[in-house]
């Protein structure tokens, strides 16, 4: 394990302290807790961000092959 010294924000840290002596809960455990779910979090923004880009990139090849099956004309 790392360890890390943190400057936190006064409202922020008074609020972690009612909250942590209601779920009884280590403070260690929940920051590490907490930096693992918004690790999660922005892992997910930045996935979505490339799929957008990606998506993007693409869409004016998609939109002009689905042109070309809509003319198409399908015999029975």
């Amino acid at each position: 394990m790392k360890n890390v010294s943190l400057k936190i924000d006064d409202s922020i840290f008074g609020e972690t302290e009612k909250i942590l002596s209601r779920i009884k809960k280590p403070r260690n455990r929940y920051i590490n807790e907490a930096i693992d779910y918004y690790n999660r979090l922005q892992k997910r923004l930045l996935l979505e961000k490339k799929l957008k880009k990606e998506s993007d990139m693409v869409k004016e090849d998609s939109m002009s092959v689905l042109k070309e099956f809509e003319e198409i004309d399908y015999v029975d």
